[in-house]
């Protein structure tokens, strides 16, 4: 909510209005899909050379310590937001699945992202209600009239979730997060473990485990190697777009034209997961248009190398954000505008873009990816070139 921190007016507002359009979610769900084909050309690659039960024991080895490395990340390096966790869990569920026919995997995504969508519906159902039960118990106040249990439960959640976005608590949480480190530690702690307690099975089987399976009906059907026509790639983004664009604009103007209410961000989530997964689908049709077309060679090799050492640039990000945002470091959590976040945003990008090519000229893998890989394979691999 822009209205909370960050700035809602201006550049900051261009810059939620921006990010909301292109870039809330998809992300994510790219990141989940390449994921889910990740894996399944590890037990591809695996089964293929004979590998028998073997397979399964490196590909649970890999996903376990991927869990591990989560829960570091999480609660050492203080990014409660981190998703190695989450996909480790959900990396356990696509194992079953890697066998099935791409239409099957399709159907199943588009099952899940449909419970998904029906569990916000319900969400905002209550909502509703809570609203209601608000105003209701205001009015009770106003007239001196004594509240019934649920108006009591309602008023109570309702001044927590008012209290939640105050100056007062705002400033409470920016006066802990500029912090030392152990003190971080021991704030961020209670917010990790919400989230891995609850996302898993709240959001993570609609919103990642769906986007794992869709990874890999779309690498089944090559569509992700690039082998399908310019005219393929084309319709894709266009459609993609078309229909993402149309529903995260829809969300965008019921949201601003809620003045940014609790109401119009719940009803916003009832359109969701279309928007975020058909946008997707157009980043991916528009990718592979440009890694097709013979141009600008020399950034498809950065942006490849950056791939390849994808868990090593995903930490690191964490790494910089600690050192530049809390107390650890430079403390500057709170004190930039929303604009002024994409400066550190396209920084991390171009010092990514530079040193994960370099890295690769020298190095077989990222750090990381290294440590990752001998853990999993349960032996030592060459690290040096």
């Amino acid at each position: 909510n822009p209205t909370v921190s960050g700035g809602a007016s201006g550049w900051n507002l261009y810059t939620w209005i921006t990010t909301y359009m292109f870039f809330e979610g998809t992300m994510r769900s790219l990141f989940s899909l390449l994921f889910g084909v990740g894996m399944f050309i590890l037990l591809d690659r695996l089964e293929k050379k004979g590998a028998g039960i073997e397979a399964a024991n490196i590909y649970f080895r890999r996903l376990t310590w991927l869990l591990v490395f989560g829960l570091i990340h999480g609660y050492l390096l203080l990014w409660p937001g981190e998703i190695l966790f989450n996909y480790a869990l959900m990396g356990f569920l696509v194992f079953s699945f890697r066998k099935m026919a791409p239409k099957k995997l399709i159907i199943i995504s588009i099952v899940l992202i449909s419970i998904g969508t029906l569990w916000e519906y319900s969400r905002y159902t209550d909502d509703i209600k809570l609203v209601a039960e608000v105003e209701m118990a205001q009015q009770y106040k106003t007239e001196g009239k004594a509240l019934t249990k649920d108006l009591k439960e309602a008023h109570e959640k309702w001044t927590k979730l008012k209290y939640e976005k105050s100056p007062e608590a705002i400033q409470e949480f920016e006066n802990n997060m500029h912090k030392g480190y152990f003190d971080l530690v021991e704030f961020l702690a209670p917010i990790n473990t919400h989230y891995n307690e609850n996302d898993p099975y709240r959001f993570d089987v609609w919103d990642v485990l769906s986007m794992m399976l869709l990874g890999i009906a779309f690498f089944k059907l090559n569509i992700l190697s690039g082998e399908k026509s310019y005219q393929f790639y084309a319709v894709m983004a266009i459609v993609g777009y078309g229909i993402g664009l149309l529903v995260n604009y829809y969300e965008v103007n019921l949201i601003m034209e809620s003045g940014f209410s609790y109401l119009g961000f719940s009803k916003s989530f009832l359109t969701y997961y279309i928007g975020k997964t058909t946008v997707e689908i157009g980043h991916i049709g528009l990718i592979l248009l440009f890694c097709k077309i013979p141009i600008l060679n020399w950034l498809k090799k950065s942006l490849a190398a950056v791939g390849k050492m994808a868990l090593t640039n995903y930490v690191m990000h964490s790494v910089f954000a600690l050192f530049i945002f809390t107390g650890v470091g430079f403390g500057l959590f709170g004190k930039l505008q929303r604009h002024e976040l994409l400066y550190v945003v396209f920084s991390i990008w171009v010092f990514q873009l530079i040193l994960s090519p370099i890295w690769l000229k020298y190095f077989q893998f990222g750090p990381l990816e290294w440590l990752w890989r001998n853990l999993s394979y349960q032996k030592k691999h060459p690290f040096r070139k």
